[in-house]
């Protein structure tokens, strides 16, 4: 049958303009949907069926920490948290209409659904008019744990304004040092992140502006953030440093002069003032585990300059100072070298060797080296992300304990154990061992990180710790750290140490971390290893 060539024509118009309608439906509900839906000029943008249905996010254990919630008068889906002491480390997320923070951020493809299959899905979703749905993600982060860290964070401490002072900044890091997994991390003070989300998506920019403007920064995730002078806690660093190249040993010997100073470089006087032994060290020569022990400025000042500047520096370097960590969140990089300087004089040298100088670290970077000393010198990558599951509850991506090399050998992490055990024990750290309500020991290095010239301003109180710990079985690895600071706090020892008692003492109690705990050292232990000489024979 013939079709007149005018039909023809018009049905082959049809067909032409059919096939571009379609192909724009195509581009316009699929290629182009996510920019049009979030554009600012698009008044459907909120609708319930474009908001997306986040992921939630649990802890290592399946706790549920965050996920979204229908919520009448906002747009579609509003954030709802669970633990406010997790608010730096996971984030907020308000609308795509607002800029997120924390894992929230980092892992917004995921939590938002525009990732492998779940795209797929979504798409699909998309076309129904459904909400997309996102992935759910599970951290290594332990509730139970970080609710201990929360809690014990602010414990009550005597306060003199000489040794302690008060404060309610600061971090805490818990660490399985055998895989590199992060089981606690608080920052304080933090925030209310409901609070946060519920007032900004119904208009009201009070509460985020208070927040931004408090002089006391609750925003900052300071265990990631901020970078601080890390005192003697650094002297583990300079230890590990000494030991591992050969410059110095456990038992070395430091005259009446070298322990207490002043030793000279480059003009610049080093003590007597820092020496930290004087008023009860009467027979001399001391170790260097004394000195660490007892935290001796001016000993680990002349191992730092024995061991030279490129050893003590490749040290920094091959635990990640003046580089970027590998971490699931980007952290600061810790530095010991002013902007563009690219050596140290031995004065420099000797200030920074003991944790002053151009010291600047971050608690996560301080927890890698108590963990590269409690995992017999292997370095594990910090993980923060255990695995991400997609709406079918497959898993999208695990994530492995990996290893990120040998720093320093097992002999000298063994050593650096035995003299972390001294410092509990019997030295600057004991008020810890006295806390602990366990015959298990801790050990530890503090530190009493100085910020002003003339003590004007109270100093940084650090202490970085490992549990349980055999001074019979060097063998047996500590199961946990954990690294504390609080900004002007004070004593290192005195300031943190009393809720790192608390925090262990909880965890293992609980069997929260199941650990093999040790018998108790022998009771006249600091006397027989000449690290107290008050109170001991001869």
């Amino acid at each position: 049958m013939n079709i007149r060539p005018g039909i023809r024509k018009l049905a082959q118009l049809f067909v032409v303009f059919f096939i571009a309608i379609s192909g724009g439906l195509v581009y316009w509900q699929v290629v182009a949907a996510q920019a049009v839906t979030a554009n600012v000029h698009n008044g459907r943008r909120c609708l319930t069926n474009s908001a997306p249905v986040r992921g939630r996010i649990f802890d290592r254990n399946g706790v549920l920490l965050a996920e979204s919630k229908a919520e009448p008068g906002v747009c579609g889906y509003l954030r709802h948290y669970y633990d406010p002491s997790l608010a730096g480390l996971i984030g907020y997320y308000i609308s795509p209409l607002y800029n997120s923070t924390g894992i929230e951020h980092q892992f917004d493809d995921y939590l938002s659904g525009r990732m492998g299959v779940t795209q797929i899905d979504n798409t699909v979703n998309n076309l129904l008019h459904r909400p997309p749905v996102g992935d759910d993600i599970y951290l290594t982060i332990d509730e139970r744990i970080q609710r201990v860290a929360a809690e014990h964070f602010n414990d009550h401490i005597p306060i003199d304004n000489v040794n302690t002072f008060a404060s309610d900044r600061g971090s805490v890091i818990v660490t399985d040092p055998h895989t590199g997994e992060i089981l606690a991390m608080v920052s304080s003070p933090g925030f209310d992140p409901n609070k946060l989300v519920s007032s900004v998506a119904h208009g009201d920019l009070s509460y985020y502006t208070q927040l931004t403007k408090d002089p006391h920064q609750p925003m900052l995730e300071r265990p990631i953030q901020a970078t601080y002078a890390p005192g003697s806690t650094y002297k583990a660093l300079t230890l590990m440093a000494g030991l591992d190249a050969d410059k110095t040993t456990l038992d070395q010997p430091f005259d009446r002069t070298q322990a207490l100073g002043p030793v000279v470089y480059n003009g610049q006087k080093i003590g007597p003032v820092g020496n930290n032994i004087q008023d009860y060290t009467f027979r001399f020569p001391v170790t260097t585990d004394y000195g660490f022990t007892h935290s001796d400025n001016i000993i680990f000042a002349q191992i730092g300059v024995n061991t030279g500047f490129d050893t003590w520096m490749d040290y920094n370097k091959r635990l990640y100072v003046g580089s970027e960590i590998p971490f699931d969140l980007p952290a600061t990089v810790s530095h010991v070298l002013k902007e563009g300087q690219t050596t140290l004089e031995n004065n420099e040298l000797a200030a920074n060797a003991f944790g002053q100088g151009y010291d600047a670290v971050t608690p996560l970077q301080m927890s890698l080296i108590d963990n590269v000393a409690a995992n017999d010198g292997q370095l594990m990558r910090p993980m923060l992300i255990s695995k991400i599951m997609d709406t079918n509850k497959a898993p999208i991506k695990v994530y492995n304990p990996e290893n990120l090399g040998s720093p320093i050998s097992s002999q000298t992490a063994q050593e650096v154990r035995k003299a972390m055990f001294g410092v509990v024990r019997c030295g600057s750290g004991s008020i810890v061992q006295q806390l602990f309500t366990s015959d298990a020991s801790i050990i530890g290095k503090t530190g009493t990180a100085q910020v002003s010239n003339d003590g004007s301003i109270p100093a940084h109180a650090w202490m970085i710790t490992q549990a349980p710990y055999s001074i019979t079985n060097t063998g047996q690895l500590p199961a946990l750290t954990i690294v504390a600071m609080k900004e002007n706090g004070g004593d290192g020892g005195d300031a943190v140490g009393p809720m790192i008692a608390a925090m262990y003492h909880d965890i293992f109690a609980n069997n929260y971390v199941k650990a093999q705990l040790p018998p108790p050292p022998p009771t006249n232990y600091c006397c027989s290893a000449q690290l107290l000489q008050l109170g001991c024979p001869g």
